[in-house]
């Protein structure tokens, strides 16, 4: 049963400043270029048969291509013991319009989205017993981070593979953006 999550995949430029932003924090464990992404949604496990109607309802989303630019560091959670440090997103209506079309797609079959806020965001390093002072003044330091802009294109399908050194990301299906069923160009922002 595939561990499938869907998302938006970054440049390799992104990639390459995201990683510059690595070290300085003992008990970190970075996530590597090949990891990073951001999350639009977590479907855990899910059965063949699932994921086939995933993939097709996925086929029916229509959305504009959009420009995303990251920005800023943040911690989850926000209060107590540290666990995540991410990379959040500098103007994140698009993302979040996109999670909406997403989710209405996703919820005919049974997905429900989740309760919580959806905070787009890239993580950057899981922490494990971190001192929340040294967090603190890494979140500080990097506070005003910001990354080039870059073109969101497509909406990408990603299954996660566990192993002992860890997990390991694929792409299984892409949906670009921009394009409606009937095939015209819908890359206007005021579609969204």
């Amino acid at each position: 049963m595939p561990r499938l999550f869907i998302g938006l995949d970054l440049p390799d430029l992104v990639d390459q400043q995201l990683e510059l932003l690595h070290g300085g924090l003992p008990g970190a464990r970075w996530e590597g270029r090949d990891k990073l992404h951001l999350t639009l949604t977590f479907l855990g496990d899910t059965d063949g048969g699932l994921a086939r109607a995933i993939t097709d309802a996925l086929g029916e989303l229509e959305a504009p291509a959009f420009e995303l630019e990251l920005a800023g560091v943040g911690v989850f959670p926000p209060r107590g013991q540290p666990r995540v440090i991410w990379v959040g997103v500098r103007h994140p209506e698009p993302v979040r319009e996109l999670k909406r079309r997403v989710d209405r797609l996703l919820t005919p079959l049974g997905i429900e989205p989740e309760r919580r806020k959806f905070a787009p965001h890239v993580t950057l390093a899981r922490l494990k017993r971190t001192p929340e002072r040294r967090v603190a003044e890494f979140v500080q330091a990097h506070a005003l981070y910001a990354c080039l802009p870059f073109r969101v294109d497509a909406v990408r399908l990603y299954s996660s593979v566990l192993s002992r050194h860890g997990s390991k990301y694929r792409v299984e299906a892409a949906f670009p953006l921009g394009r409606g069923r009937d095939g015209a160009d819908h890359d206007d922002p005021e579609d969204m």
